[in-house]
């Protein structure tokens, strides 16, 4: 495995070092793709950050209970002459997903000591890929429509059980996004 091949984990394993105690965190983005699919594409595996995202009260839980905040800024700091980094942590509300996301995500295979990961079901990290009509965005999107073996009725259905952030931009995006997606069925 090539240095490339390594970011997701470089970040994770140094979050881990400096962890207090157990955190539960549940990716999205390219680095859940990165680590939650065999084969991932070569571009995913250039990617230089970890998100994440938290059901409502769960930053609250990690502030009041462990360093976990503290920890992502020591990360952060280290791994800037690298260009690695732990990005964006939204919470549940703030992302496209669907109302079950919590209870459908899937673990990953990784040894840690102090973190617990998820990913994104494969239906729910489709619908968050969809927040932006983004050219990037929307070749990870087929590649989960692909690996996942997503029928053009099991999207058609995640896009009508897609819970929106009320934020006008967003919805618009989604939009977009989606009969982009859905032009790759309609040929």
């Amino acid at each position: 495995m090539t240095q490339k091949t390594m970011n997701a984990i470089t970040i994770l394993r140094a979050l881990d070092k400096r962890l207090d105690t157990a955190v539960e965190l549940t990716l999205y983005g390219r680095a859940a793709i990165q680590l939650g699919y065999r084969n991932p594409p070569d571009d995913v595996l250039l990617s230089l950050d970890v998100d994440a995202v938290f059901w409502i009260g769960q930053a609250e839980q990690l502030n009041e209970q462990t360093n976990f905040w503290e920890a992502v800024e020591d990360v952060n700091r280290g791994l800037s002459n690298d260009g690695l980094y732990i990005s964006h942590f939204f919470t549940e509300d703030m992302v496209i997903l669907r109302e079950c996301w919590k209870e459908t995500r899937k673990a990953i295979d990784a040894k840690f000591n102090r973190l617990k990961l998820y990913r994104l079901s494969d239906i729910d990290l489709l619908l968050s890929k969809l927040m932006r009509d983004d050219p990037q965005d929307l070749q990870d999107a087929l590649f989960i429509v692909r690996t996942a073996k997503l029928t053009p009725g099991d999207i058609r259905q995640a896009l009508r059980d897609a819970r929106l952030p009320s934020v006008p931009e967003v919805a618009e995006q989604f939009q977009a996004a989606s009969d982009r997606l859905l032009t790759h069925f309609n040929r």
